[in-house]
């Protein structure tokens, strides 16, 4: 392909990428497809020859796209979302095109500077005071684990990297039951293993099902007296099962008195705390945690991958982090380079699509939409509360609840297969108190107050059919 014909197809697919996104609501949610379709349908082997685009085009078309499940429909109420807002996507095309490896700053002046500007909008957006810095993160499992290897680190002496964990103890971290399961495989990975990643109960509000701080404390205690090394704390605000979140204020100040590293996982909920009205709730005591992560590329309508980590003080990360081989070293003035902060070497330039985002949209109509998300899924629950033979399990937490329908776990999988089948919605089962439960979540960027309480409606009919 030369560049006469990129151009050609540039336009080609940007028509198609928009008659896409105006006609996705008339789609399907979920692939239709049974496993091994889209495979079959695939060369076993590649050409020897090159073949025209428009060949390419139409098998696009053929089989690629019936085996797709479209997280942009506006009726995508499974997990959480992966919003793409067309600014967004327009900013990862002049990515894609430039092809930067933003390792270090000057692989990339632009994006380096442009990072670390991004972030701190948003750390002035969510009303984080000013201390923090941060780095962008492929996802929110990359920025746990980066809090997990710290906290190991910084129990150890920092002497872990360099002499293994053997002879060390065990190091323990301490979580709610709640925590998403990236949680657990970070402690894999870090080598402190599952069986010292304490979690614990929820406490007696009722509502959050947050941490238990006194059976917190207990264990921390338990656990010096029987020999071993406590390294940090993770705590949630909004938790992918049922959005629970910890009251961070008592979390933070058992660690103060401990001497504990902080994180804080709002991969999901982090992001409604640009609306001042939430963080009262979700957000007091904060700015006590060491580390906070949150995905832009969830509710906020940044394009897959972005996820945003805070730092209270970045040097324990770097301290973790940080490897200099001459062939990276970097002369003349004090630079930031943001590979230094982060796993992998190689960084993409996610900062340009937070910078298009909240340019072309501004604060106020990010907020205005989520605001909009929360109040929906409140009306479809209550809605659903008053359907005969419904139950509400947990009451929304900013847009997320959950609902069972007469029967037993058996039961809540038939109902959630037959609607994901049925195609109209998407939404996905979980575990709640031994109990199998029903989860719905509002937060696709383009959804709207008809296509929430559409819901109601597919779920009356499909529902109906199966009785």
């Amino acid at each position: 392909m030369n560049w006469d014909e990129f151009a050609h197809w540039g336009k080609h697919i940007a028509d198609w990428a928009a008659d896409y996104h105006k006609t996705i609501g008339d789609l399907p949610v979920r692939a239709q497809t049974s496993p091994g379709q889209i495979a079959a349908q695939l060369a076993a082997t590649a050409p020897e020859t090159g073949e025209a685009m428009d060949a390419i085009m139409a098998d696009f078309e053929r089989i690629v796209m019936p085996g797709i499940t479209h997280w942009q429909h506006p009726r995508f109420f499974a997990y959480f979302p992966a919003n793409a807002a067309p600014p967004s996507i327009l900013a990862e095309m002049l990515v894609s095109t430039l092809a930067v490896q933003c390792m270090l700053w000057q692989t990339s002046p632009a994006a380096t500077e442009m990072e670390g500007v991004m972030v701190d909008w948003l750390r002035q957006a969510m009303g984080l005071p000013d201390h923090f810095t941060g780095v962008t993160q492929d996802s929110a499992s990359s920025a746990t684990l980066s809090a997990v290897l710290t906290m190991r680190e910084r129990a150890t002496g920092y002497t872990g990297n360099r002499e293994g964990l053997s002879g060390k103890g065990h190091l323990r971290i301490y979580c709610s039951e709640q925590v998403h399961s990236s949680i657990d495989r970070a402690c894999w990975v870090a080598g402190i293993g599952q069986d010292n990643l304490v979690k614990i109960g929820h406490g007696t509000s009722g509502h959050a099902f947050e941490m238990d701080p006194y059976e917190l404390q207990s264990r921390i205690t338990e656990d010096r007296k029987a020999g071993h090394t406590p390294a940090g704390i993770i705590a949630i605000t909004g938790g992918t099962g049922i959005g629970a979140w910890d009251f961070l204020e008592p979390i933070a100040e058992i660690a103060k008195a401990e001497d504990l590293y902080t994180h804080l996982d709002a991969a999901w909920a982090g992001a409604a705390m640009i609306c001042p009205e939430y963080r009262d709730q979700f957000w007091a005591g904060v700015e006590h945690y060491d580390s906070i992560v949150f995905n832009p590329h969830k509710w906020l309508g940044t394009q897959f991958d972005c996820s945003v980590q805070f730092l209270a003080d970045a040097k324990p990360q770097l301290n973790t982090l940080k490897i200099e081989p001459e062939y990276l070293k970097t002369s003349g003035d004090a630079v930031t380079n943001y590979s230094e902060w982060t796993i992998p070497l190689g960084r993409r330039f996610r900062a340009l699509k937070l910078w298009f985002l909240m340019r072309s949209y501004g604060l106020e109509e990010l907020r205005n939409r989520m605001r909009n998300h929360v109040r929906w899924a409140q009306e479809l629950c209550e809605e659903i509360r008053g359907m005969e033979g419904f139950e509400i399990v947990t009451e929304p937490i900013l847009s997320l609840f959950t609902f069972r329908c007469s029967g037993d776990d058996a039961a809540q999988q038939r109902l959630v297969d037959a609607l994901n089948d049925d195609g109209r919605i998407y939404i996905t089962q979980g575990m709640h108190e031994g109990r199998k439960m029903i989860r719905f979540q509002a937060g696709q960027f383009e959804t709207t107050r008809e296509d929430v309480m559409m819901t109601k409606d597919v779920i009356a009919d499909v529902w109906g059919k199966l009785r």
